[in-house]
């Protein structure tokens, strides 16, 4: 099942893709919240709104505007430098553990609405990544017992400001939690959906310029040991987030590097998350 939400800003409705074609649902009276990843009686219910109705549900227009996938995370939780290729590019030091690190929800972001330049920006980038969906709640889970926790899978960007993240002291959250620094979507795949996790294309470009190009084939930690490490230290509930981290290309990578700035686009997917196009926006007190 590929679930997504559309609509103004606040106003969100839930609808599922079939066959590339996107349909309103939102009559079944079903949320994609906390409450539903974890409520296997919810998702029965919406699985058989589909199957009543499947011939009368109404269509989404392309023009229609698509929000995040799911209502609010609890959490976003990254993984940094989960590639061999981006940890040589970056030159920042690989760790003896998983480097993990919190963006706030105020980065969480809609994949059409674009991303915004924090005051005083001198060097913004992007990293395309994986983003795990939490299912049942997972507490010390085993790396055996990890998959029975994950609900699915979904795109995100860890943009990143390097000189907030890397000169200005500190952890890494500085560079990382900006408002709309975690665009998520443009939907959810079940984790049924994805034939192989670990063997997906990651891509992105900016300007219409190849920029990343990986696969997650190349991950140093693989899901089921992400789910199980990371439990350990914090419990995850339904509908928290854990990004995976990302392959080379990013702009710190660059020689000479590169900077996004107001006016650029970005264009990134990952095979069987589908993709999305994001403009730099400047900044604005909202």
């Amino acid at each position: 099942m590929k679930i997504f939400r559309f609509g103004p800003k606040g106003q969100e409705k839930s609808g599922i893709i079939i066959d590339d074609k996107k349909f309103d649902v939102s009559a079944s009276g079903i949320v994609y919240d906390e409450d539903f990843f974890c409520n296997a009686e919810k998702q029965e219910t919406l699985e058989k709104y589909i199957e009543l109705n499947i011939n009368s549900l109404p269509l989404v227009g392309d023009d229609v505007r698509i929000g995040t996938p799911l209502t609010k995370p609890g959490k976003i939780v990254c993984v940094g430098l989960n590639f061999d290729d981006h940890v040589k590019e970056t030159g920042l030091q690989q760790q003896a553990e998983p480097i993990m690190f919190i963006k706030a929800n105020q980065s969480f972001n809609g994949p059409q609405d674009g991303i915004m330049q924090p005051n005083g920006s001198t060097k913004m980038d992007w990293e395309t990544e994986l983003c795990i969906i939490i299912g049942e709640k997972a507490n010390n889970v085993t790396e055996e017992e990890a998959m029975n926790h994950v609900y699915g899978y979904a795109l995100i960007n860890d943009i990143s400001e390097r000189a907030f993240q890397t000169e200005r002291g500190g952890t890494w959250d500085k560079g990382k939690g900006c408002d709309t620094f975690a665009p998520v979507g443009p939907f959810i795949a079940t984790k049924d959906e994805i034939e192989d996790v670990n063997n997906l294309r990651v891509w992105l470009k900016l300007n219409g310029e190849l920029m990343q190009d990986g696969s997650t084939s190349d991950f140093i930690y693989r899901i089921p040991k992400l789910v199980s490490y990371l439990s350990q230290f914090m419990s995850f509930m339904p509908g928290d987030i854990i990004s995976t981290g990302s392959p080379a290309g990013s702009g710190m990578g660059k020689t000479p590097q590169v900077w996004l700035k107001p006016g650029d686009v970005i264009e990134y997917g990952i095979e069987g998350l589908g993709s999305t196009t994001q403009t730099i926006l400047p900044f604005s007190r909202g």
